[in-house]
């Protein structure tokens, strides 16, 4: 079933897919598929979803029945990490087994960047095509799109796109939803192109006549900034960067997860027959929030806490179509975050002022952007039927960087020489046939930092930059200091680096190693 017109289409999801009739013919594909041994992967990475965000995890100010369920039928993970503490790093090391400090330009992407994994490395999806998965990547992508910076025809086929490293079918957001272009791309071109509007798009000045939201406030009928996100003006809403055109291709925000709920759901139609791997990647906690009026103003944390029940909801299309599919049984889900939450991140959406006593990063300090642990510590869900048993907890050590490898060995893909270098095989751990930590993992901030952790402790180099990021209010972590922190003790305040430099000079020297080329250590002192 091709979709045409997707913005109200999410809507009827859950009112029409049931009334689906079954032929024999298909009630005997469906026993075929379910009788099939390899399972069906699919990755839901939310977007600045903190530990504290999710009612399974701790959070009472918002329901999220549909993930609950999940952890309920599966492994709840309280010890995970992304690979960086912002967007494009963490992804990239997800998708690449490679940390994104080894990669030049793996800051935050602009809209207009070229694409940073390339096509000769090799990704997740990679491992999964090669092993005869259908692949697909939907939703936001912000790893950059065409051959080089800025220099994209957006009226055009794109030279260059996901389908170059290993996805089948894909359906992204060039960066993310503040960022222009504000269209969606669909196999290497704009989704929707409206002829009549072509697409220009600058992040260094712009386009004559084209109100931004600084110099006309009077616009932003949906959002107005806090900080920053004051130039280009899409759906009421100033974006960073400037674009001109689009048409009938710009998104309305309140549509987005709408529009990725139901192309996920026509791809798994469309490859019900044969294993499919799906990266499935929202959009809808990341600024600008402005959700779906089914749910905005329906929670008491304003729109933030509106977001997280429209992620929640996704979550709930997802599955309840995998079991009508009947798929479910035989299909691992791993949910987790790209990084760690944020409150204010450039508009007045009144999100720092109604958060009332619910904490974002739960326990942990800071959050995005952030090298104390509220950057990286990520909730993170494993659901498989047919082998996981549900109601599981686990605190075993993991790291993100790790999946690319765990799911190769998952599916029997073999790595090519230099690929995911820095991943390890931690698929036991990861479908709860033991709880091994990881011996340490490394967290990326901001300003480039590493941080390392292991079970007992964490350790924060000396680093340039100020003690608070403005704009998000956010604590930093950076100190000319170095800093250690015993993690059996609450929220990282107590620094023991003095009275610890053995733990202190073992914990500098993994950095380095790993800097130097990479090492894995299982010294007592780190445990």
């Amino acid at each position: 079933m091709k979709i045409k017109n997707l913005r109200h289409y999410g809507t009827l999801i859950s009112a029409l897919l049931p009334i689906v009739p079954l032929s024999a013919k298909t009630q005997k594909s469906n026993t075929a598929v379910k009788n099939r041994q390899q399972p069906n992967v699919i990755i839901i990475l939310a977007d600045d979803l903190g530990y504290g965000d999710i009612g399974c995890f701790g959070a009472t100010r918002v329901q999220t029945p549909n993930v609950n369920a999940l952890a309920q039928s599966g492994i709840r993970f309280t010890n995970v990490h992304a690979i960086a503490a912002t967007s494009t790093p963490s992804r990239y090391g997800l998708l690449t087994g490679e940390y994104a400090f080894r990669h030049p330009n793996t800051d935050i992407a602009r809209g207009n960047a070229g694409m940073i994994i390339r096509p000769e490395q090799f990704t997740v999806a990679d491992a999964f095509k090669n092993a005869g998965y259908t692949t697909a990547a939907i939703g936001k992508w912000h790893l950059g799109l065409g051959d080089k910076d800025a220099e994209q025809d957006w009226n055009a086929q794109l030279p260059m796109h996901p389908g170059d490293i290993g996805f089948d079918y894909h359906y992204i957001m060039a960066a993310t939803a503040d960022r222009t272009p504000c269209v969606f791309i669909e196999q290497g071109h704009v989704a929707n192109y409206d002829a009549s509007a072509p697409i220009m798009v600058s992040y260094d000045e712009n386009f004559p006549g084209e109100p931004t939201g600084k110099e006309n406030p009077e616009l932003l009928y949906n959002l107005k900034a806090s900080h920053g996100h004051n130039q280009s003006i899409v759906n009421g809403i100033g974006r960073i960067g400037y674009m001109k055109g689009g048409g009938k291709a710009l998104w309305k925000d309140e549509n987005i997860a709408d529009s990725i709920a139901a192309h996920a759901i026509d791809f798994m139609q469309k490859h019900q027959q044969e294993p499919f791997f799906m990266y499935l990647a929202t959009n809808d906690i990341h600024v600008p929030r402005f959700p779906h009026d089914r749910f905005r103003g329906k929670n008491p944390m304003g729109f933030r806490g509106d977001a997280i029940a429209q992620f929640d909801w996704t979550v709930g299309q997802i599955i309840r179509e995998l079991e009508r599919l009947h798929l479910r049984e035989n299909t691992l889900i791993i949910l987790s975050s790209d990084n760690g939450p944020v409150v204010d991140d450039g508009y007045q959406d009144r999100a720092v002022e109604l958060l009332g006593d619910h904490r974002p990063a739960g326990p942990y300090r800071a959050g995005k952007y952030s090298t104390f642990e509220g950057g990286t510590m990520v909730p993170t869900i494993v659901s498989w039927p047919k082998i996981v048993q549900g109601g599981q907890e686990s605190d075993a050590l993991i790291s993100q960087i790790d999946w690319l490898a765990s799911l190769s060995a998952l599916i029997g893909a073999r790595i090519p020489k230099g690929g995911g270098i820095d991943s390890q095989n931690r698929l036991s751990t990861l479908l709860g046939k033991d709880k091994k930590d990881r011996p340490y993992v490394l967290e990326q901030a901001a300003n480039h930092a590493l941080s390392v952790r292991t079970k007992k402790w964490k350790y924060i180099p000396p680093s340039q930059g100020p003690a608070v990021i403005t704009g998000p209010n956010m604590e930093s972590g950076y100190a000319r200091d170095p800093q250690l922190y015993d993690m059996q003790l609450p929220y990282e305040q107590e620094n023991v680096a003095l009275q610890q430099p053995k733990v202190v000079f073992e914990l500098q020297s993994y950095i380095e190693k790993e800097r130097n080329g990479g090492v894995t250590y299982t010294s007592p002192i780190s445990k």
